[in-house]
């Protein structure tokens, strides 16, 4: 975390902080945990993402859910919508908000709105957006109710969204514990896009849930 956060901080200080640098230690920062933990990795799906921004949706089974993705996803950049609680960790919280990582209260329906909406303005930089639409990890493996912001964020600015199912990030490091399990494999399956278009919110949330099941329970 100190290899990406001291150098982010001190180009952020001196305006010269890029997103292609954010871009790069994020990648190695999934590849060195991959590899501190000798994860068993196996992603499929990649050619199913457009050259475009979209929106990802994966399930949330660890805090190790997101070095797997960052060292998965194809898209060049991707910023991810992260708990306030993350962003109240000293020095960590100031990188993450130096690289335009979204800050979510939840418990703040203004504040949480407003992080919708930064959310938007970067997806039409350009950028594609993270999030897990469960709001919280699982305790046990299995997929939660799915909140509706990030549906809502996929039609208002007509972008795609790209399911991603994780399984087995919870057997590495489970909710609630600070203890770390090498070895394990995991499984990261990237879906076919998703168009919201004009379509109820709650069919395409079924959509995507459906898919989590599938490759997360089954």
């Amino acid at each position: 975390m100190a290899r990406i956060t001291a150098p982010t901080l001190v180009e952020a200080a001196r305006g010269s902080l890029d997103r292609a640098s954010v871009d790069e230690r994020a990648r190695w920062f999934g590849r060195r945990v991959i590899e501190l933990l000798d994860v068993d990795l196996h992603a499929t799906g990649a050619e199913h993402v457009p050259d475009r921004a979209v929106v990802y949706m994966s399930n949330h089974q660890s805090h190790l859910d997101i070095p797997m993705l960052y060292a998965t996803l194809p898209s060049p950049t991707i910023r991810m919508l992260a708990k306030k609680e993350l962003f109240q960790i000293p020095l960590w919280g100031r990188g993450l908000r130096a690289a335009e990582f979204v800050e979510v209260d939840r418990a703040n329906h203004t504040r949480a709105v407003q992080s919708i909406e930064h959310a938007a303005e970067l997806i039409r930089k350009g950028v594609s957006i993270w999030m897990a639409p469960e709001g919280t990890r699982s305790r046990d493996g299995r997929i939660g109710k799915l909140k509706k912001g990030g549906f809502h964020l996929a039609r208002e600015t007509g972008t795609p969204i790209v399911p991603v199912a994780i399984k087995g990030t919870i057997d590495i490091l489970p909710r609630g514990t600070r203890t770390m399990h090498r070895g394990k494999r995991v499984d990261v399956t990237i879906g076919h896009v998703i168009d919201v278009g004009a379509r109820e919110i709650s069919a395409v949330i079924d959509e995507v849930a459906s898919f989590f099941r599938q490759h997360v329970e089954n």
